[in-house]
């Protein structure tokens, strides 16, 4: 069964595709993987999960709207935008084509922007802009962060009190930063700790983004989210994406 904010995700976008006539034409919505260097251009860091190869961006394209999604089953897709909106969000590739096809959609019609991933030295110009404004919306909150992003691991460490999880087995029990990376089974109990949760948007992807509806701050990061939380009412931070 699917679940609340999914469903209220997918009737606002099929809703929106009604309102600007879309529903009816032809329109093909293509999602291509994108390699490492196409996503995130040639970082002087090489720790990005992307980077290593254990997850990819999606990118779909509709009109001249782009819209990107991070997923770890990846491949090509095409369809019609109303199959799209209508698909069973089954799996982590169906909702990286649903959720990359929403993120097109909305920059297409000027309701978002922010939707292809930033490149080269970027990201860590973002970790630094992140410090600043948890500084000026939290204070010195305890950050509970969902998915490792090396960048903003490494900044928050000098300056907050900081706990991550993390779905690669590569990361989990390691210390990074000097913060001991756990597996999400932890995080339940980094949230009950938090003051704010730090959460990727690849949440909305991955199927685990139900979890997050707490009674604290939580804020999405990246590309991925950007059109479900526009949908939802949900919290961005993403200062440098295009």
């Amino acid at each position: 069964m699917e679940s609340k904010l999914y469903q209220t995700i997918r009737e606002k976008f099929i809703k929106l595709i009604k309102e600007h006539g879309l529903e009816g034409e032809e329109v093909i919505v293509r999602a291509a993987t994108l390699s490492p260097e196409q996503a995130i251009g040639n970082p002087e860091d090489k720790d990005y999960p992307i980077v290593k190869g254990v997850e990819r961006l999606m990118q779909a394209e509709f009109r001249v709207g782009r819209g990107q999604a991070f997923t770890d089953r990846y491949g090509n897709f095409s369809g019609r935008l109303a199959d799209i909106a209508a698909m069973d969000l089954n799996n982590n590739f169906r909702r990286a084509v649903f959720i990359a096809s929403l993120n097109a959609v909305m920059r297409q019609l000027g309701m978002i922007d922010r939707t292809v991933h930033c490149k080269d030295e970027q990201p860590r110009e973002c970790s630094l802009e992140l410090v600043k404004y948890i500084e000026a919306n939290y204070g010195q909150p305890k950050i509970a962060m969902v998915g490792f992003q090396p960048r903003m691991v490494e900044a928050l460490a000098k300056k907050f009190e900081l706990r991550v999880t993390d779905m690669d087995r590569e990361n989990i029990g390691r210390e990074k930063f000097g913060v001991s990376i756990d597996d999400p089974t932890k995080t339940g109990h980094n949230l009950d700790w938090c003051d704010i949760a730090l959460v990727t948007g690849t949440t909305a992807v991955n199927g685990t983004i139900e979890q997050f509806g707490i009674n604290r701050p939580v804020v999405f990061y990246g590309v991925t989210i950007s059109g479900a939380a526009r949908l939802a009412g949900l919290n961005r931070f993403c200062p440098l994406g295009s």
